[in-house]
């Protein structure tokens, strides 16, 4: 399954609500494969070092949890550099893609969503 997410990362729970499937579909009761493309405004939440309130929800933690289960994560090369962000602004783990990479996703995925 191949996620495409777009929202801003705080100020709508569009991301937030992509992420938390993205979890659930790799969870053993489900056990998807899934790959994660942050387009636009989402590529802010693959930005380290986020400081959110203690007990609010935290993307790039959730995103670290994502790649450290093996979740493929890439954001959108061509949004970061609009954005003034380059490869060393983001979680580590996090690829720099291309509209390449994800129409071989989506052409390798038997479901694709877009949040």
């Amino acid at each position: 399954m191949t996620i495409i997410i777009n929202g801003a990362p705080y100020g709508e729970e569009r991301v937030w609500n992509a992420l938390r499937l993205a979890l659930t579909s790799i969870s053993a009761a489900i056990d998807l494969n899934v790959n994660v493309f942050l387009l636009g405004d989402a590529v802010s939440a693959a930005k380290k070092g986020q400081n959110t309130p203690q007990g609010y929800y935290n993307l790039e933690k959730m995103l670290r949890d994502l790649v450290n289960q093996k979740v493929k994560v890439a954001a959108c090369g061509t949004c970061i550099r609009a954005r003034g962000l380059n490869q060393e602004d983001l979680i580590e783990e996090v690829e720099i893609g291309t509209m390449m990479m994800l129409a071989h996703w989506i052409n390798e995925s038997q479901k694709v969503l877009s949040f």
